[in-house]
Formats: C-alpha cells, sequence, structure tokens
C-alpha cells in the first residue's frame, strides 16, 4: 500500500530515481534552463529549492550537505558563486516552470524549468511594467479632475 506517499515515483525504482534528480538538477545548475517533461520538472523543482536555500550560507557544512545530492564539484561551485548571489534576497521560488506544450512522439506534456533571475527575457519586460498589488484599489478618473463649470449651466 502506497498510505502517505504523495511525491511523484516517475515510475522507477528508489536508485534510477535518485540518479535522474541529480542529472536534471547537476544540468540546471550548469544550464540554467532545461526542457524536459512536466512531472520530472515539478519533481526537479521540489529536489533543487531546498540546496538553493542551502547555498544562501556559504559555509563549510552546507557545501557538504548540497555535495551529497549532487557530487558534482563544478555545480557546487557555480551554485554557491553567482546562482547564490543573484537569489540571496529572494525568500524562496528560485525556479519557473513553464509548459511548452506536448512532444510529438508520445503526447508526453513538455515543460521548461529555468532559474527566475536567470532569464534577461523576462526581467526586462517585468521591470518595464507597472504592476499593480492587489490590495490596491483602482483609482478613479472622475475624482482626481474636479468638473468644470460652464457659464451656460449656472
Amino acid at each position: 500500500m502506497r498510505h502517505g506517499k504523495k511525491f511523484n515515483h516517475l515510475g522507477r525504482k528508489k536508485g534510477h530515481r535518485v540518479a535522474l534528480l541529480k542529472n536534471l538538477a547537476n544540468a540546471l545548475i550548469e544550464h540554467k534552463r532545461i526542457n524536459t517533461t512536466l512531472a520530472k520538472a515539478k519533481s526537479l523543482r521540489v529536489y533543487v529549492e531546498p540546496l538553493v536555500t542551502k547555498a544562501k550560507t556559504n559555509t563549510t557544512h552546507s557545501r557538504r550537505m548540497v555535495f551529497r545530492y549532487l557530487q558534482n564539484k563544478d555545480s557546487i561551485n557555480e551554485l554557491f558563486g553567482p546562482i547564490a548571489d543573484k537569489v540571496g534576497q529572494r525568500p524562496g521560488g528560485y525556479t519557473r516552470v513553464i509548459k511548452t506544450g506536448t512532444r510529438k512522439g508520445d503526447g508526453a506534456e513538455m515543460a521548461m524549468i529555468e532559474f527566475v533571475d536567470f532569464n534577461d527575457l523576462m526581467l526586462t519586460a517585468g521591470s518595464s511594467k507597472k504592476g499593480r498589488s492587489r490590495r490596491g484599489r483602482k483609482k478613479s478618473s472622475k475624482a482626481a479632475v474636479p468638473p468644470v463649470v460652464t457659464q451656460e449651466e449656472e
């Protein structure tokens, strides 16, 4: 029985699943953006985000803890270097999953997973738009401009 086992097993045994997530995480850290299936992207997000949180504190202990998961020195240096610098003030949500349609061969849902602070196109587009907060109320244009009274109306 699978009571309480809520994570996606991805159709693999534990050893194969751990190796898959480790390789996907190393590829994501190296390239900052990868294309994969939607299920793998969602599982990878759960796998990578705690590692990025640990990378925000650059200590020997946190490096060793992250190395247990990635087992790649180049990925560790990249994660604790440029990635940790860019996401240092962010409280969470380091990755973004964007659906890209279905794969032609088998119809699997595909997705692109990327680090949020490394997409230059979205950063420039987001800074130019002036967004409104959800709590902000709409400013009425009538209240801002006083009505003009003409001589005929008097």
